[in-house]
């Protein structure tokens, strides 16, 4: 058997060329083939033809790392990657502990009110006809809602909802000095 595989290494580095193009490229697959190959050798049937094996398991591997390299990015140098950042998910999830607790404490006709018109997405008229008063009351019970909101969460202006948008991701050089979201401390 081993001397059989011996006999086709030739040819899987001319199949491998084709392929890729590159020799280098073209040893470390036909390397790769013959280790899994090896590895694999009690899946083989005796009797079947071993050069035919041997070309799908190349084959195969180049194929596999085609489309695993057709979905990466050449980044050498780590500019792409120091680029990408996300704010903390933890500071969503407390702002919105937060929230749910003051939802709580509104008024009922008022969460309702909010809820329908910022949550459900209704307009003012469909919230309205859900809850069998005018809009102009709609409107207000949502104008009182939002401002009792602003008082229980402490914001003061309209910069303080969302993700703050002033999050970098640390520089690869960099790693091990201390950064902050906000002062730079």
């Amino acid at each position: 058997m081993t001397a059989d595989i011996l006999a086709v290494i030739p040819n899987l580095r001319a199949f491998a060329v084709s392929l890729c193009g590159n020799l280098d490229r073209a040893d470390d697959l036909v390397q790769e083939t013959l280790v899994k190959a090896w590895s694999k050798l009690g899946s083989f049937v005796e009797g079947t033809n071993l050069r035919a094996w041997l070309f799908t398991i190349l084959r195969n591997i180049y194929y596999s790392e085609y489309r695993k390299r057709r979905r990466e990015v050449a980044d050498s140098d780590g500019a792409i990657a120091g680029r990408l950042a996300t704010a903390p998910g933890q500071n969503s999830y407390m702002d919105m502990l937060d929230f749910r607790e003051a939802l709580l404490h509104l008024p009922t006709d008022q969460r309702e009110a909010l809820i329908l018109i910022g949550g459900s997405g209704l307009s003012y008229e469909e919230a309205a006809g859900v809850c069998g008063c005018a809009v102009g009351t709609m409107k207000s019970r949502v104008n009182r809602a939002r401002s009792r909101l602003s008082e229980l969460l402490s914001i003061s202006s309209s910069s303080e909802f969302g993700d703050d948008g002033d999050w970098q991701a640390v520089d690869p050089v960099l790693v091990g000095q201390r950064y902050s979201r906000g002062g730079g401390d």
